[in-house]
C-alpha cells in the first residue's frame, strides 16, 4: 500500500483537443448527426420524478435509527443524488428547456430545481465551469477538472489514491477556487439562498435525520461508489496519448450516458439520450478507440496501479482569444 506512483508532472503536450478535428470530420461524413442536435424535453419530467423522488425518500427516513439512514444514503440516495448531478450536467448544456438564448434563464433556474435533492448549492457553478472544461479542456489554470499539483504530488501511494477517492467531493468544491476563481455571479447567489432554504425547510418539517440522508447521499455517492468511477474513466491517462475515454456499460441507463465521453465531447449539443446513436452512425470512428465496460474496475485500477495518479492527466497551455463565462 506504500508504492509511490512514478509520475513526478502532468503529461504536457502542444496539440489542441482532439475533439474538435474530429467532429469535422464526422459531421463531413455523416452529417446526418446534426439531426440529434437539441433539446431532450423529457429531462424535464425525469428530474422532476428524481426531485419528488428524493423528497419521499426524506419523509421516510425520518425516524429510522441512525444506522439505516446512513444505509439508506449509501445503498439508494447516493445513486439518485450522483444521478441527479448528471441530470444537472444535462441541463448546463441547456437540453431541459433548449438551446436557444432566450431559453437559457429557465435552464438556469431548472438546474436549481434539480439541485435541491443534493443539499449543495452548485448547479449554477458548475455550469460556469463546465463550458470552460469543453472549450479549454485540459488548458492550464482554465480547465478546473485537472487536478492541482498538490494533488498530483500528495496522492501517490495506493493508500493515498484510495483517500484522494474517497474525498472527490472536496476537491472538486476546492479546486476552481485554486485554479481559476470567479467573481460570484447573482445566479449563484440565488442558488445558495434556494438550496439553503430547502435544507432548512426539509430540517423544519422532519428534522436533521433527513438532511444526514440528502448530504451523505450525495458525498458518499461522489466519493467511494461504483458510479463515481466516471470521474477518473472520462480523462485519466491510462494509455499514452489518449485524452478522453468512453465506458459503455449499463450504469449509462442512470447516468443520462455520461459514459459516451467521447461521444459528448465531439458533440456536447447531442442530448445524452442522443450520444448512442452518434456511436452508431459514426461507429468506425469510436469502435477502436480505447473504452472501457466497468466503473469499478477502473477505480480499482486507478488504485493499484503504480503508475497512475492525479497527475495522469494531459495538460496544455491556453491558446488564442480566451473567453470565459
Amino acid at each position: 500500500m506504500g508504492n509511490t506512483v512514478a509520475r513526478e508532472d502532468f503529461e504536457w503536450v502542444y496539440t489542441d483537443q482532439p475533439h474538435t478535428e474530429r467532429r469535422k470530420k464526422i459531421l463531413a461524413e455523416h452529417p446526418e448527426i446534426k439531426s440529434l442536435m437539441g433539446p431532450d424535453h423529457n429531462l424535464i419530467w425525469i428530474v422532476t420524478l428524481m426531485v419528488l423522488t428524493q423528497i419521499l425518500a426524506f419523509y421516510l427516513v425520518k425516524d429510522l435509527e441512525w444506522k439505516w439512514v446512513i444505509f439508506w444514503a449509501y445503498v439508494f440516495g447516493s445513486c439518485i443524488n450522483h444521478s441527479m448531478t448528471l441530470a444537472i450536467h444535462e441541463i448546463s448544456h441547456n437540453f431541459a428547456f433548449g438551446l436557444n438564448s432566450s431559453k437559457v434563464l429557465w435552464n438556469r433556474l431548472f438546474g436549481m430545481f434539480a439541485n435541491f435533492p443534493v443539499g449543495l448549492p452548485y448547479s449554477v457553478s458548475f455550469k460556469r465551469y463546465h463550458m470552460d472544461h469543453h472549450r479549454y479542456l485540459g488548458a492550464d489554470g482554465i480547465d478546473v477538472d485537472i487536478p492541482t499539483d498538490f494533488e498530483g504530488w500528495f496522492f501517490c501511494t495506493r493508500f493515498r489514491k484510495l483517500f484522494w477517492i474517497i474525498l472527490q467531493p472536496l476537491f472538486y468544491a476546492v479546486r476552481p477556487l485554486c485554479i481559476n476563481p470567479k467573481p460570484i455571479s447573482r445566479l449563484e447567489v440565488l442558488n445558495l439562498v434556494t438550496q439553503v432554504s430547502f435544507d432548512v425547510l426539509i430540517y423544519y418539517l422532519w428534522g436533521a435525520k433527513p438532511v444526514v440522508y440528502m448530504l451523505g447521499g450525495s458525498l458518499l455517492g461522489m466519493g467511494l461508489h461504483p458510479i463515481s468511477g466516471h470521474f477518473i474513466a472520462e480523462h485519466y491517462m491510462f494509455l499514452k496519448g489518449h485524452e478522453t475515454y468512453s465506458y459503455y456499460g449499463p450504469l449509462n441507463m442512470i447516468t443520462f450516458n455520461v459514459g459516451y465521453h467521447n461521444e459528448h465531447h465531439d458533440f456536447p449539443y447531442v442530448s445524452g439520450r442522443n450520444l448512442p446513436k452518434v456511436k452508431k452512425m459514426a461507429a468506425e470512428y469510436y469502435d477502436d478507440l480505447p473504452q472501457y465496460s466497468s466503473w469499478v474496475k477502473v477505480l480499482y485500477d486507478f488504485v493499484m496501479d503504480d503508475t497512475i495518479s492525479p497527475y495522469s492527466r494531459m495538460k496544455r497551455k491556453a491558446t488564442g482569444d480566451i473567453k470565459q463565462d
